[in-house]
């Protein structure tokens, strides 16, 4: 029942995405964006910092190597980002970042492969993420797969629009996304049956999760935030904030677990 979990917390991300991506124009989706940036923050940071660091640190694991594990991860997601194979872009046209007209076509034009590849690592890296905490528990693997999926439609959005703008059409882009998403299940049935007999790894695997949930978080997602804006455009990034926020505690009270 487990592996069902993780197959269907793994898929769930990448359909929704499609889905989305399928269903509205690109200004509405350049729109929805803007907003999901801020809730996918919230989403990331509260279930890293209130949920999975806590549940590893209660662990029988020595908290110095926790600690290392988590400066570790921070590196390590720094230098992959450096080599251009974990992307968290949410770009698109008309933003506000005053790139030039037909930036994207630029972008997509000398980079199309890496985004695919970096996207595929990124998937498959959250696909393993998640087998781990569903094996340590079935309540934290609930609440990281929501931050996994509330980060991966506006990733796979923005990816989505990126191609659209260098002239892919609607099928091929969606074709592309949906195949990129397609290696978090691969992550998830791989971390199942390798990660499974290995349960003292558990904690540094959660704790490895949350470097990626925070690096993402501040690294790229808060400098896309910080930007000049109206009072009233202010307010509702904080509102969505807060909203990404509050969801892990919900689905946690809900569950029943402490």
């Amino acid at each position: 029942m487990t592996l069902f979990y993780i197959v269907l917390a793994t898929f769930s991300g990448g359909l929704l995405s499609v889905l989305i991506a399928a269903s509205v124009t690109v200004t509405l989706l350049g729109r929805v964006v803007k907003h999901l940036v801020g809730l996918s923050t919230g989403v990331l940071l509260g279930t890293a910092l209130l949920h999975v660091l806590p549940e590893a640190f209660e662990s029988q694991a020595s908290p110095h190597a926790l600690f290392m594990t988590l400066l570790g991860g921070l590196l390590f997601f720094f230098l992959l980002e450096k080599a251009e194979l974990y992307r968290h872009n949410h770009h698109h046209e008309g933003d506000g970042h005053h790139h030039h007209h037909h930036f994207d076509v630029e972008q997509a034009g000398r980079g199309g492969l890496s985004v695919l590849v970096g996207d595929s690592i990124h998937n498959f890296c959250d696909g393993i993420i998640i087998a781990a905490a569903f094996l340590a528990d079935p309540h934290l693997g609930l609440v990281t797969s929501l931050a996994i999926i509330a980060h991966e439609i506006p990733q796979e959005v923005g990816d989505y629009i990126v191609l659209l703008n260098a002239g892919f059409s609607r099928g091929k882009a969606l074709l592309f996304n949906a195949i990129s998403g397609l290696s978090a299940v691969l992550g998830g049935v791989l971390g199942y049956f390798v990660v499974g007999p290995w349960e003292s790894l558990f904690p540094f695997l959660l704790v490895a999760a949350s470097s990626s949930f925070i690096y993402v978080a501040v690294a790229d997602l808060i400098p896309q935030l910080q930007r000049r804006l109206p009072l009233r455009e202010t307010w509702l990034q904080l509102l969505w904030l807060s909203a990404g926020l509050a969801i892990p505690l919900v689905v946690v009270a809900v569950s029943g677990h402490h």
